[in-house]
């Protein structure tokens, strides 16, 4: 069983491999918080704030990297402003 801060440092690693797809679309994301659920808040910038598929962007880019570096993760949710 990973730490919390381990679990974060592999969330962080999975945000750096997704990073350069929404950075040439002109977004980029960046790592809020993980509950105590196992649920990853991100914060999406740039054009993927108003991109009308950035829940498809959310759900299967981001979650599906995320999930495969920490497969303990329930689900990657937008964090609200």
């Amino acid at each position: 069983m990973s730490t919390k801060q381990e679990t974060v440092e592999k969330i962080l690693v999975a945000l750096e491999e997704i990073r350069p797809f929404l950075k040439s679309d002109g977004g980029d994301i960046s790592f809020v918080e993980l509950t105590d659920e196992a649920v990853v808040r991100v914060q999406l910038h740039g054009a993927c704030m108003g991109c009308s598929v950035n829940q498809m962007t959310l759900k299967s880019g981001v979650e599906m990297t995320i999930k495969k570096h920490v497969p303990e993760i329930t689900r990657v949710e937008q964090a609200l402003n």
